[in-house]
């Protein structure tokens, strides 16, 4: 059995600035195609709902936060 190589980040993501109630995309890619992907806050598991919205598209993540509150931060 060969461990299959780990997906690594090719173009990480970038810190934002962005205005309370407004929404901000965060962009990632990964070094292998359909890698699952789970994105957190600390160690806050994030589920798709109104608030966030999670992409991929290839190699490519995106994460939608909408309706941003300073605890987004």
């Amino acid at each position: 059995v060969v461990p299959a190589t780990p997906a690594l980040f090719e173009k990480k993501l970038r810190n934002q600035e962005a205005e309370e109630g407004s929404t901000v995309t965060l962009h990632a890619e990964l070094s292998k195609h359909d890698v699952p992907v789970r994105w957190k806050k600390g160690s806050v598991l994030l589920q798709a709902s109104n608030k966030y919205e999670m992409k991929q598209m290839g190699s490519a993540v995106e994460l939608l936060i909408r309706d941003l509150q300073l605890k987004d931060a």
